[in-house]
């Protein structure tokens, strides 16, 4: 009896060298993202990886975390900023930030194609190691305008077993919390963070990435879908 209950006590202890997460970073860079608003968010999500109560949840004891960040725009422009990293040790973290601050601002002033952000961080999805948790993080500050609408890429795309949150910034759009709230989210434990201006992205990222690091509190998410072909 003593035996059985061990192994049962083995057997649902979490793997501590397993990934827990894999986490796409999904940013804004369309035209309503000047200058000044790309330095912002640059250095805020850059602050935001550098904060050590981030680096502390990243390199817990409760399982590694796989980090890819992409920057998006107009129809048919994704530009992959970090490709997937397993954040094994803090200088795997530390060249992500810095593939982060070495990114220039886009020169062309492109639309908002979220629905297309949303199909190319599925991809992306489909090429994370293989992690308890998959979750998109996607950052705009304004709804769909170019493309393929939000509502029609989960319609014909399979996120089974994805979360996708959302940080909305109001700046530029009034009801642009409500837009993500109600056609942007998704899955098990999905929430949504707003930053009222742009200057108050770099608070918001970081309190996101933190309550993206700690997980949802109602247990796994179910097993993914099946492999696209």
């Amino acid at each position: 009896m003593l035996r059985l209950v061990l192994l049962l006590l083995c057997c649902a202890a979490p793997a501590g060298a397993g990934c827990r997460l894999a986490l796409a970073l999904a940013v804004d860079v369309s035209r309503s993202i000047d200058a000044q608003d790309y330095v912002i968010q640059t250095d805020g999500l850059a602050g935001a990886l550098e904060n050590k109560e981030v680096r502390t949840a990243i390199f817990g004891p409760e399982g590694k975390v796989a980090l890819a960040i992409y920057y998006w725009s107009g129809k048919g422009y994704q530009d992959l900023v970090q490709p997937w990293v397993m954040l094994d040790s803090p200088e795997a973290l530390d060249a992500a930030i810095w593939a982060v601050r070495r990114t220039p601002r886009p020169e062309a002033p492109l639309a908002t194609a979220l629905g297309d952000a949303l199909s190319y961080g599925l991809d992306l999805m489909y090429d994370a190691p293989d992690c308890e948790r998959r979750v998109i993080d996607v950052a705009g500050d304004g709804q769909n305008n170019e493309g393929i609408s939000v509502a029609r890429t989960y319609e014909r795309e399979d996120f089974t077993g994805i979360t996708v949150n959302g940080l909305a910034v109001g700046e530029h759009e009034a009801d642009i919390v409500d837009y993500y709230a109600n056609e942007v989210i998704r899955g098990p434990g999905a929430f949504v963070e707003l930053a009222p201006r742009q200057t108050d992205y770099p608070d918001v990222i970081l309190r996101k990435l933190l309550r993206e690091l700690e997980g949802p509190m109602i247990g796994l998410l179910p097993p993914r879908g099946p492999a696209r072909g």
